[in-house]
């Protein structure tokens, strides 16, 4: 953690950093191995982290996962502030909704949701969670694209602001290559949405 840390004050040439996160712990990532990351990072790597928050050179300490779940077991063993959380509060995806979006307003820590589109199958691409797009999530899409068209809004603009109604929720960062990626979320995120379009998605 410490030389991680080093390093990145040297690219970014601060002195301080804003968020300091621990990333890709889980079953996920690690398979069977998850257990010993974690038992590691407990251990050790968390506590360098509280020690750099604690002497002020971190403002922030927290999480980038793609699994809520092993959040919820970090979090029964660690004080975090915030946790990027990458394709798993989406349009597609609401499983954090039942206990990992409650305990972080609980504990106020800020959720961070990356990856809005689903790895792009909710703007129009062909990829789902790194990969090719089952025909179960195919279907969903279709159902999704059909009722914001009913409200004439774009599924992209659904999906880039449906995480921000949660409280627990801090901001949600898209992925973007270039200049004119970022004007087309900023349209997107200016875009009013009906709150019909929300009620009509619940029903669908």
């Amino acid at each position: 953690v410490m030389r991680s840390f080093e390093s990145s004050l040297k690219r970014l040439k601060r002195e301080h950093i804003d968020i300091l996160l621990a990333h890709d712990l889980g079953s996920q990532t690690h398979g069977a191995d998850a257990p010993a990351h974690m038992k590691a990072f407990l251990e050790g790597g968390y506590k360098a982290m509280r020690d750099l928050k604690d002497q002020g050179l971190v403002s922030a300490i927290g999480l980038g996962v793609n699994e809520w779940q092993v959040c919820e077991e970090i979090m029964a063993n660690a004080d975090l502030d915030a946790i990027l959380l990458a394709g798993r509060y989406t349009l597609l995806e609401q499983g954090a909704l039942e206990s990992f979006l409650p305990l972080c307003e609980t504990r106020g820590v800020s959720v961070i949701v990356g990856g809005p589109f689903n790895s792009g199958i909710l703007t129009g691409g062909d990829h789902y969670d790194y990969g090719q797009v089952p025909a179960e999530i195919c279907d969903r899409v279709t159902r999704l694209k059909a009722v914001c068209a009913a409200h004439d809004v774009p599924l992209a603009a659904a999906a880039l602001q449906f995480p921000l109604a949660h409280p627990a929720v801090a901001c949600v960062i898209p992925g973007m290559a270039d200049a004119a990626e970022v004007a087309a979320n900023i349209a997107l995120f200016a875009r009013d949405i009906p709150s019909a379009l929300w009620d009509d998605q619940k029903t669908e």
